[in-house]
Parts: C-alpha cells; structure tokens; sequence
C-alpha cells in the first residue's frame, strides 16, 4: 500500500445529514459529493465556501482528494455535514489540525434539531389562538 493510497475517513453530522468523507494525498485537487463535482451537488457560492473552509485554514486546499456520500436533510444541512466530517478527516490524517480546527469551531457538532410534532397541536409549539370572550 502506497502512501497515495492511504485515506482518512471522518464522519459529520448536521441537523437531518449525515457525511462520510474520504481524504487521501493527491495533488489533483478532486473534490467529488455523491459523485458530482462541488459545484454541481452545492450550486450555492456560501455552502461551498463553508464545505472549503477546513482546507483553506489548515493549508491543505489543492494537498488532499476529498470523496463525500452525503444523504438526509437539505443543503444548508448537508454543507454543514461534510464540513463537519472534513474536519474530523482532517484530524485523523493529520493531529496537529486539532487547535487549528477547534478554534475556528469546525469539530464541534451543532445538535440544533427541529423539535417533533406534539398530539393536540399544529407543529411542535403552535396551538390554537386563545379566545378570552
């Protein structure tokens, strides 16, 4: 096994999405979701800057072949999951990302959630108007 075939997985979570990316060593500078190009899976300018961002503070942007199947959730959510499982890739391949990663809060997981529908209500909050007469 070469050193061009070795790949660091990492794992990222977002409201609905799930990421599972690969890294490995590769001046190609492929970024491929899904099979798709960046551009094609996230059309949106600011998701592909938040899915880039890991790269472009670790120096790694144009180092690395990133491969990414995402599914669930929309695209804020699914930018949000492969930034998030970039990140952890990062950190498997290299430790010393850790401060790096960390400061810039790409390591820590945002749990937000939409909240479940409860029985008697319209969503998971909404009731019906009170009528005071």
């Amino acid at each position: 096994m070469t050193e061009a075939d070795k790949f660091f997985q990492g794992t990222g979570r977002r409201k609905r999405s799930v990421a599972r990316v690969r890294i490995s060593l590769g001046d190609n500078n492929l970024f491929m979701v899904d099979g798709v190009s960046i551009e094609k899976k996230f059309p949106i300018e600011d998701h592909r800057r938040m899915v880039m961002e890991p790269l472009t503070v670790t120096g790694m942007l144009g180092r690395v072949n990133v491969s990414v199947h995402v599914n669930g959730g929309g695209f804020s959510g699914q930018a949000g999951a492969v930034r998030h499982g970039l990140s952890r890739a990062l950190l498997a391949f290299d430790p010393e990302f850790r401060s790096i990663l960390k400061a810039n809060g790409f390591l820590t997981r945002d749990s937000r959630e939409k909240e479940r529908k409860k029985y008697g209500l319209f969503r998971a909050r909404k009731r019906q108007q009170y009528s005071k007469r």
